[in-house]
C-alpha cells in the first residue's frame, strides 16, 4: 500500500537554515553576546557603583583611566548589540504585517546604533578630555 502524495517525505536533506538563512549564526551571536555581558557587566558595575554619590570630578577621573573607559565602551556596545538581536527576534515572531515588521526592524536597528553610539561617544569624550 503506497502513501498518499501529501505524506511523502522530500528526498532533500534539511540544511538547518531558517527562512532567512541565518538562524544558527543569529542564535550563536546572541549566546556569545550574553556570555560576554557577564564579565563585562561585573567589570562595569563595580566601579560604577563605587562612583555613585561622588563628585563629578571623581567620576571623570575614574573613566579617564583607559581600562575603565574601554570596559564601559565594550559594555555599552555589547549591551546594545544584544538588545537589538533580542528585539529583532520578538519583532520577527510577533509582527506579521510585512510593512509594520520592516519599519519596526529598521527602528530597532536605528535605536540600537544611535543610543549605543551616543553612549560610546560620552565615555570616549570623558576618557579623552580627562
Amino acid at each position: 500500500m503506497s502513501q498518499p502524495s501529501g505524506f511523502r517525505t522530500p528526498r532533500q536533506r534539511a540544511q538547518g537554515l531558517g527562512a532567512a538563512k541565518e538562524g544558527v549564526s543569529h542564535w550563536w551571536a546572541s549566546r556569545l553576546s550574553s556570555i560576554a555581558l557577564v564579565p563585562l557587566g561585573i567589570m562595569f558595575i563595580i566601579p560604577f557603583a563605587d562612583a555613585l554619590g561622588t563628585s563629578h570630578a571623581e567620576v571623570v577621573e575614574l573613566y579617564a583611566q583607559p581600562f575603565h573607559a574601554v570596559v564601559a565602551i565594550l559594555f555599552i556596545g555589547v549591551t546594545f548589540l544584544h538588545t537589538q538581536q533580542g528585539l529583532q527576534v520578538v519583532i520577527e515572531d510577533y509582527l506579521h504585517d510585512k510593512t509594520i515588521r520592516t519599519a519596526a526592524l529598521l527602528a530597532n536597528i536605528g535605536f540600537a546604533w544611535v543610543v549605543g553610539l551616543l553612549g560610546v561617544f560620552a565615555v570616549a569624550r570623558i576618557a579623552l578630555a580627562g
